[in-house]
């Protein structure tokens, strides 16, 4: 099983960046395939990013192509999304996820999730 813990959201202006991570708990975090998911007021959850066990494979939403990236640190049980150049479009509550499959540009049957961490864009 996992447990994960979001940090890093905030209130950051349109053009910024901010670098999210998802601190997980248990002995088996390298064998699970990670994501990061959205879900902004108003809209049902969304995928945003994935990475496979081993950082071998990435697949983001096409949107965040070339602004966000999805990274992993096996060692220190820890999974991060570096975001770039935000707009006001991209303010909702951002989840980790962890356990499901990775495909080209999706990622599903995610077992584990955390609470969210908060991320706002303005304009």
């Amino acid at each position: 099983q996992l447990q994960l813990v979001e940090s890093g959201g905030g209130l950051v202006q349109a053009g910024g960046s901010l670098r999210l991570s998802c601190a997980a708990s248990g002995r088996t975090f390298s064998s699970y395939n990670m994501g990061w998911f959205r879900q902004a007021p108003g809209k049902e959850r969304e995928f945003v990013a994935a990475i496979t066990w081993n950082g071998g494979r990435t697949a983001y939403l096409d949107s965040v192509k070339g602004r966000f990236t999805i990274s992993r640190d096996n060692a220190k049980n820890t999974v991060f999304l570096q975001m770039s150049s935000l707009k006001p479009e991209d303010t909702a509550v951002y989840y980790c996820a962890g356990g499901g499959t990775v495909g080209a540009d999706y990622a599903n049957g995610m077992a584990y999730w955390g609470k969210g961490t908060l991320v706002t864009v303005s304009s």
